[in-house]
């Protein structure tokens, strides 16, 4: 953008002090690179992006502008109509807000050349060239708009069009699946399953009709089908000599075809006269025998097939025989193509749930696995709305954990207790809800009153079960009417058994995370998390440069706790203290019961003195608490040591060791005091 600006400088000097003819000429020549280099690179998207259609606009006006003051030598002159030419180009490819930019760009470009070139500003002659701008270039987008929007409507017409025609063919044969899939994806897989299809039935029954054609010197050969309401037929298929014939549909009381229908019985003529009505012959009857048969599928009358010549010879038995044989064929060639599209389609369903389980396998939290299961659904069927319930058999409660979509209210984290509702009801009874899919929120509930999800037509609650143990429920729920029919239901009920395992494995992960790095009694983190973690946070203290304190917390005398009134009491102590200490932290910092009753805190970005102000902190607290048990009141006090890097220690054993050592000082002092280690400079002790 800045070189346009300068290349616009250069024009202003040039209606100054005009430039010699040769550096003028080089001039262009870098123009008209720079505006090639920027259209090619213009070229390379289809939208664009602003400031590229601003810069090359702007260029685009300073070539015409340096034309019209070259020629010219003024804005007045005939070449100042390559500014308009300019503008019609600019409009054609940038959007309207870059193409009155650039205008209003040029106009105070105009303006500035105007007065400091040609020493006037006049008004009578700049306001035309700008109102004649806005005309052209608003005239020139809005034509051009106009034009696009008509071909893509006139695309989109066509490409329905197409479709509707394949769906009416692909419905005669009954390889529609009703109601049809949505969904882009789902879309394109329908259309070519059913393309597919169509084609294959097509050419069968083409080859079929030829071969007639040829052994039995036939003038047409025609395959009718039956419409859904069974009142006319249609043309499915046919080959002919003539090319005159009607498009139909015919009614089915029309002559040779009422007879046939009537009957279920083949029926053949001859002798006929020009006069003869054959509905699929507009004028005169070209033929003298005809011969038509019907067309079963399991026992049912589905169409039917005719085949005249022009020759007065009647159809034989043996003909007729070959023409109920061809009859045969096409209903078999329709039966066994609609068996490779539905085998085709399970293929494609049993890939979609293939990948889900693979994406549901490679799951490990709770949150990955609901995502991948609407993930999965999304792509089985339309989904804009979904959620994940967790139910507490303990308790008969349901909790929202996760919502994809939105809802008029916050649903995440709500609890409702068992009620009527749908996901209540899906879970006690363990089978999907609603019947069909079909949801009314007038009439029902999905969590409860107050808990409302969007206003969607279509919804399904899938209980998520493992051993006959409901672990809550998947909604799904979709704008489009219809969307969760038996065949998507079939699916999503297969879906939501492998989303169950998943889930269960998910839980039995974190418990397993839980009681491998917490304490069972207290919560906090044990021995070995607190190591690990150690470590990490010294790496980060040492790449930063930042202090960490670490405090060692021991119950004074617990011996006599556990002795005078039992082991249970003194894990009521223990349990305190772990509550105390967590309550007084900061979320960075970890604490951990280290062993029997001795608690380690690290505590990031914390000197000697900060360390020292919690430890007071949580020992003052602790001496005020009073723990009932057994009918009695016990009181307990607590030590401190407290050890900083990198004063004390350069690592975790040398840290731990001079923490240690404070405490074993707290405690030589008297007990119910803290200290901090000599290592980190003054002894500082506080009772």
């Amino acid at each position: 953008m800045a070189g346009a600006m300068l290349l616009a400088a250069v024009v202003a000097l040039h209606a100054a002090h005009p430039l010699d003819e040769w550096l003028f000429y080089g001039f262009v020549a870098l123009l008209l690179l720079l505006i090639s280099a920027r259209a090619w690179q213009r070229t390379g998207t289809v939208e664009g992006s602003k400031w590229l259609d601003i810069e090359l606009g702007v260029l685009l006006m300073v070539a015409a502008y340096a034309a019209a003051v070259h020629v010219d030598g003024s804005f007045d002159g005939r070449y100042y109509a390559l500014v308009y030419v300019a503008i019609g180009v600019m409009s054609a490819f940038a959007k309207p807000a870059s193409s009155l930019a650039v205008i209003a760009l040029m106009m105070l470009f105009e303006g500035a050349v105007r007065l400091l070139a040609f020493g006037a500003l006049e008004p009578q002659q700049l306001l035309p060239h700008l109102g004649f701008a806005l005309v052209f270039g608003l005239l020139n987008t809005l034509s051009l708009r106009m034009e696009v929007a008509r071909l893509r409507s006139a695309s989109r017409g066509a490409l329905q069009a197409e479709r509707d025609r394949l769906r009416d063919e692909a419905r005669s044969y009954r390889l529609l699946r009703a109601p049809s899939e949505a969904g882009e994806e789902r879309e394109r897989d329908q259309e070519r399953l059913l393309r597919s299809g169509v084609e294959e039935i097509q050419l069968s029954v083409l080859l079929g009709l030829g071969l007639l054609r040829d052994g039995l010197k036939i003038h047409t050969a025609m395959l009718l089908w039956l419409d859904g309401d069974g009142t006319r037929l249609r043309i499915s298929e046919l080959v002919s000599d003539d090319q005159d014939l009607c498009e139909g549909p015919f009614s089915t009381c029309d002559g040779i075809l009422s007879a046939v229908l009537s009957q279920n019985a083949p029926v053949r003529l001859s002798d006929l006269k020009p006069n003869y009505l054959l509905p699929y012959y507009q004028d005169i009857c070209p033929v003298q025998a005809v011969c038509a048969v019907p067309v079963f599928e399991h026992g049912t009358q589905r169409g039917v097939l005719v085949v005249d010549r022009r020759e007065a010879q009647p159809f034989s038995d043996a003909e007729l025989e070959l023409v109920e044989q061809t009859a045969r064929f096409a209903a078999r060639a329709i039966e066994n193509e609609r068996v490779f599209v539905q085998l085709d389609r399970t293929k494609v369903e049993q890939g979609k749930l293939y990948r889900a389980a693979e994406r549901l396998g490679a799951a490990i939290s709770e949150q990955e696995v609901v995502d991948a299961g609407v993930s999965a659904a999304s792509e089985i069927a339309s989904v804009d709305f979904a959620a994940f319930t967790a139910f507490d058999s303990m308790t008969g409660g349901h909790q929202i954990r996760a919502v994809n979509g939105e809802a008029p209210q916050p649903l995440v984290g709500e609890r409702f207790e068992d009620n009527t509702g749908l996901v209540s009801m899906a879970v006690r009874n363990r089978h999907p809800l609603p019947y069909r899919g079909d949801f009314d929120p007038s009439h029902q509930l999905l969590f409860t009153k107050d808990l409302q999800p969007p206003s969607l037509p279509s919804l399904v609650v899938l209980p998520l079960v493992v051993r006959d143990e409901p672990l809550g429920a998947l909604v799904l729920g979709s704008y489009e009417p219809g969307a969760f029919h038996e065949a998507t239901r079939s699916l999503l009920e297969v879906l939501a058994s492998h989303l169950a395992v998943s889930l269960s494995n998910a839980r039995m992960v974190r418990r397993l995370e839980e009681q491998a790095t917490t304490d069972g009694l207290t919560g906090l983190l044990n021995k070995r998390a607190l190591l690990a973690t150690a470590e990490a946070k010294l790496r980060s203290a040492r790449r930063f440069g930042r202090r960490l304190s670490i405090l060692i917390a021991d119950i004074d005398h617990f011996k006599l706790v556990n002795d005078n009134h039992g082991h249970d009491v003194g894990d009521i102590v223990i349990k305190g203290l772990a509550q105390i200490n967590q309550n007084a932290v900061r979320t960075i910092d970890a604490v951990a019961r280290f062993g029997g009753e001795e608690f380690v805190t690290i505590c990031e970005e914390t000197d000697a003195e900060g360390a020292l102000l919690l430890a007071e902190r949580v020992r003052t607290e602790f001496s005020k608490t009073a723990f009932h048990a057994k009918g009695r009141t016990i009181e307990c006090t607590c030590s401190f040591g407290i050890a900083t890097f990198p004063d004390a220690g350069s690592n975790w054993e040398q840290l731990f060791k001079a923490a240690d050592t404070a405490l074993y000082a707290s405690k030589h002092a008297g007990r119910n005091r803290s200290t901090v280690s000599e290592a980190d400079g003054e002894n500082h002790a506080a009772a």
